[in-house]
């Protein structure tokens, strides 16, 4: 082809790149892109931490409970740590437009707090973390699981063991 023909070609199919920044620019469905955590769903295995191949994710003891940190400017969006969570605590949206200038660096960052709590039996202080209870015969009800919630992991494994299964 010569450059007449390309360019005329060009000029009835109209143009070919997207519009971004200036406009929408199409995003698959299952692209994967920023990481959302949802403190509420997870267990405090940090399972993620481990297998995060750039050492984005970072979990730390604090106080007032424990802190969990993905620096998205050092992720690269592999999706091991969504794939490995156990209870879909972390999640990869198709937000992939994470341009900032270089001042707002540390500003990249998916930050996310499991509070401690007062354990409601024996009064130890602890993680309110999702109880791992996967495997329960037969599943918790909403009830069951939020009384294992308000526990300390030693008073979990007791009322679980104790748990009262109808024939």
């Amino acid at each position: 082809m010569n450059f007449l023909t390309i360019f005329a070609r060009n000029l009835k199919q109209g143009p070919q790149t997207e519009a971004f920044p200036l406009g929408p620019a199409f995003t698959p469905d299952r692209l994967r892109g920023r990481i959302e955590f949802k403190a509420e769903s997870c267990e405090g295995c940090r399972i993620c931490e481990r297998v995060c191949p750039a050492n984005a994710i970072r979990f730390a003891k604090t106080p007032d409970g424990m802190t969990f940190d993905c620096w998205h400017n050092t992720c690269v969006f592999c999706g091991n740590c969504e794939f490995y969570c156990p209870t879909d605590a972390i999640h990869q949206t198709n937000d992939w437009d994470l341009s900032h200038l270089n001042a707002d660096k540390f500003e990249m960052v998916e930050h996310g707090l499991i509070p401690n709590q007062t354990c409601v039996e024996c009064g130890a202080t602890a993680l309110n973390t999702a109880p791992m209870v996967k495997n329960a015969k037969p599943p918790l009800s909403p009830e069951e699981y939020n009384e294992v919630r308000a526990r300390c992991p030693k008073c979990r494994a007791k009322y679980l063991k104790n748990r009262k299964v109808p024939a």
